[in-house]
């Protein structure tokens, strides 16, 4: 792919602004240019919230206004020239950033926010089914703010009168603008077993088999089968995706299929089948509103105005696009003058008065460095994991400890879930580090032979990942005994998406990336950021970046405290109290019988006073943290 020449010209000239009054400006960088074809798509997934960008980060700093304005720029593209644009959203839309999780009711500003960008396909996201009152939200507010465009392929919901109802249409057919594509397009969520009791997810391999799926792809009169869906595109245990292209092209040979995935927070983009098969492909568009994923199809067959066209092969091209201002300028022709259009200002607007409304701008403390999750070694210095596991939790602990019994505190590293950035540690911050809802719970009286094991057994195994809803203990614990030993850092090992997820395995990942805030003022250098590899090789990154270091972290990290120097130096304590985060409960309690001790549910209390993590992290902030002037 070729560097776009006006692209490069810019890069010295071009002084892009942020949409939200706290973002700071975009970086300026050399941009691979925008592969435009035939049929057009932009893809988001897993955004969780950040629908105000990201405030720390200049490379990912444009809104959901911006985003709003961009989409419209390329569809006048794709009237004027001829091709047509489609819009996709594959979910987890919820949690993770104050502008969700901060409203009561949780949603209650972003709903209306995310709904003024027109989609022409949208799905679900596990994140969207955790709990009755957000699937019902879900439900109530999106499908039918989408209509027909909300596609539920797989996924039903308890009606009123307690009947099993589809969440929204099985599948959609419909013709694009301009080109006359005759797109038949599903929407699905993968084998999902966490989900609350009013929705029903039905295996993908019995989906397949519905007569609905098989009259479907038996159609002829189909250009291209579009499947979107909050699925990882590869490497999962279940294939979803593989079964689907399988169960096509049983039926359907040669039409061309384009998938768009999600799940796993990376950016991939993958063909499918084997030899000679050139006509499927899918994308995944990363996490957080940082990318918004574009792919395009060139030589798709037509039947427009009766006549039919015709060729061997389409072509597919794909660009990951950085969330920030210069690059959605660059890609859309335009400048800061002429680049908002009148609903994305309206919109920006209303992100920023909700933002006012819930305070999310108010700090409890001011942190003094960068803590980094992935990005510096564990333990050291620079990891906010060394930062938990010795001050926070044994700070947090000793004060609220009133037995003073000796304890081990744990916590499983996918309770946090972004990096800490020096300066302001705002209400917002509070919910992108820790948005998670489990509370700690305690067992007394613990043999410390036993307890001092837990964390070793539970780091000896793959990614702790629940299959079910917390309760299926042993199972669950049995499988993840057998699941990947440790190997190589890859992103997908990383990327633990949600400390109540079910993510049953990882994509692949070949080299992804994670972002980056950049103190480069040197605008010729290149920042370090996305530098991502997939099927189509090493150029899909939209902006030129360095690399970034990643480094591997254990499942769980730990604490012990109470215990007096003569404890650590001869004589340990006996028995001690094993606390823990509730998520890992059932994993606890079957690393224990495996230890030699058994307890139940029943021998398990609350810890903390309910507190969350994210309390926690909070308090310890607003204790230890002070900033050397009022931050507004």
């Amino acid at each position: 792919m070729q560097f776009s020449r006006i692209h490069l010209l810019l890069i010295y000239t071009y002084l892009v602004t942020a949409k939200q009054p706290s973002a700071p400006s975009a970086v300026e960088a050399p941009l691979r240019e925008l592969p435009w074809g035939q049929l057009n798509f932009l893809h988001t997934t897993d955004t969780h919230g950040w629908h105000g960008g990201h405030l720390q980060e200049p490379q990912y700093s444009a809104d959901w206004g911006d985003y709003i304005s961009f989409a419209s720029h390329l569809r006048r593209r794709a009237d004027k020239d001829g091709s047509d644009l489609l819009l996709i959203d594959t979910g987890d839309r919820v949690e993770g950033n104050g502008l969700y999780d901060a409203s009561d009711p949780k949603g209650n500003y972003t709903s209306d926010i995310f709904t003024q960008q027109s989609m022409d396909v949208i799905t679900v996201g596990n994140h969207e089914l955790y709990k009755n009152t957000t699937s019902s939200h879900e439900y109530a507010k999106l499908v039918p703010a989408y209509k027909d465009s909300y596609i539920a392929s797989n996924l039903n919901i308890t009606s009123k009168n307690g009947d099993s109802i589809p969440f929204g249409p099985r599948y959609r057919k419909f013709t694009t603008r301009n080109q006359g594509i005759r797109v038949l397009a599903m929407g699905f969520i993968y084998n999902f077993r966490g989900n609350a009791n009013n929705t029903q997810v039905q295996k993908v391999q019995d989906t397949i088999k519905e007569p609905w799926f098989q009259d479907a792809i038996r159609n002829r009169d189909v250009d291209l089968f579009l499947i979107a869906g909050h699925v990882a595109l590869r490497n999962t245990s279940e294939a979803e995706y593989d079964k689907i292209y399988d169960a096509i092209r049983l039926e359907n040979w040669d039409t061309p299929i384009a998938f768009f995935g999600g799940h796993t927070h990376i950016r991939d983009f993958k063909r499918f089948g084997r030899g000679t098969e050139k006509k499927a492909y899918g994308i995944e568009s990363g996490r957080y509103l940082e990318t918004y994923g574009f792919m395009s199809i060139s030589g798709l067959s037509t039947k427009s105005k009766d006549v039919s066209t015709t060729v061997a092969s389409p072509k597919f091209e794909r660009l990951y696009i950085d969330n920030n201002l210069y690059s959605l300028h660059c890609h859309s022709n335009t400048s800061s003058s002429n680049f908002d259009t009148e609903l994305g200002k309206n919109v920006s607007a209303s992100i920023a008065t909700a933002r006012k409304t819930l305070a999310l701008d108010r700090p409890f403390g001011c942190a003094p460095q960068d803590y980094w999750l992935y990005r510096s070694p564990y333990p050291s210095n620079h990891s906010v994991l060394s930062l938990l596991e010795e001050h926070v939790i044994p700070d947090t602990f000793t004060d609220k400890n009133s037995s003073h019994n000796p304890a081990i505190v744990l916590t499983n590293t996918g309770a946090v879930r972004f990096d800490v950035f020096k300066g302001p540690f705002t209400k917002d911050t509070t919910y992108i580090v820790c948005p998670f809802t489990s509370t700690f719970r305690m067992i007394k009286n613990v043999p410390y032979d036993a307890a001092s094991r837990v964390m070793k057994a539970l780091n000896s195994g793959g990614p702790i990942l629940l299959g079910d809803e917390a309760g299926d203990t042993e199972a669950t614990y049995e499988d993840w005994l057998g699941l990947r030993p440790p190997g190589p850092v890859r992103e997908s090992d990383l990327t633990a998406d949600h400390a109540e997820d079910d993510l049953s395995s990882f994509t692949r990942g070949a080299g992804e990336q994670r972002p980056l805030r950049s103190s480069n003022k040197d605008k010729s250098r290149i920042t370090p950021g996305y530098t991502t590899t997939d099927d189509f090789g090493d150029d899909g990154d939209d902006t030129i970046h360095e690399p970034i270091p990643l480094y591997k972290v254990p499942n769980i990290i730990g604490a012990e405290i109470g215990f007096s120097s003569d404890d650590k130096a001869k004589d340990l304590p006996k028995n001690v109290d094993l606390v823990f985060n509730e998520y890992i409960q059932g994993f606890t309690l079957a690393a224990l019988k495996q230890l030699g001790v058994s307890y139940g549910l029943e021998n398990t209390r609350q810890a903390l006073d309910g507190m969350t993590m994210t309390d926690v992290i909070s308090g310890w902030v607003e204790k230890n943290w002070k900033c050397e002037k009022d931050v507004a």
